[in-house]
């Protein structure tokens, strides 16, 4: 079974966290929420999500990808987290899967993972990309990395790692499944 972390900051986008959770679960995917430093993070609507662990409580696990929400402020914060971007890092090193929604291509700019592939972003995060080849498509895949534009395209994004993960005959029964057009 493939295991993905994705990790929730204060002020993550909501849409985009809880939508690609439900279908990479739906896809038989151990999916691992993990706070920064804690249980429950709001996101940036005032929606409280309890988290599986905590960062730190699952630095030493192998996973096979890091997936992560954007929003604001929950972008900026994950990016301060030196944890994080070690483990992103790591991932990248071992080609595991790194994606990003939203503002959250930024992290993995801090993270020094973005040279010379393809991405996306939320409008105007362009700028916090910049190692990048920028693109506005809804969706990018370059060889590990899947990046989205934002939360109108988390069900787009899920799938797309659900199809990287696990292959395209999974993603097709659950976007079947799951009446996406």
């Amino acid at each position: 079974m493939k295991r993905v972390i994705i990790p929730l900051a204060e002020g993550f986008e909501e849409i985009e966290a809880v939508t690609t959770i439900d279908v990479l679960r739906r896809a038989g995917i151990e999916v691992i929420t993990v706070g920064l430093d804690t249980d429950t993070v709001k996101g940036a609507h005032n929606i409280k999500i309890g988290t599986d662990k905590r960062l730190k409580e699952v630095l030493n696990y192998d996973f096979d990808a890091v997936v992560l929400p954007g929003g604001m402020p929950g972008a900026a914060n994950l990016r301060e987290s030196s944890e994080l971007l070690k483990l992103i890092k790591n991932i990248d090193a071992k080609k595991g899967l790194i994606a990003a929604i939203c503002a959250a291509p930024m992290v993995l700019e801090a993270a020094g993972v973005l040279n010379n592939k393809k991405a996306t972003s939320y409008p105007g995060y362009d700028s916090e990309i910049k190692s990048a080849n920028y693109s506005e498509d809804r969706v990018v895949v370059d060889r590990n990395l899947i990046t989205a534009r934002g939360p109108g395209v988390a069900v787009e994004f899920a799938l797309e790692i659900v199809k990287y993960l696990t292959g395209e005959g999974e993603a097709f029964s659950l976007k079947k499944a799951m009446l996406v057009k």
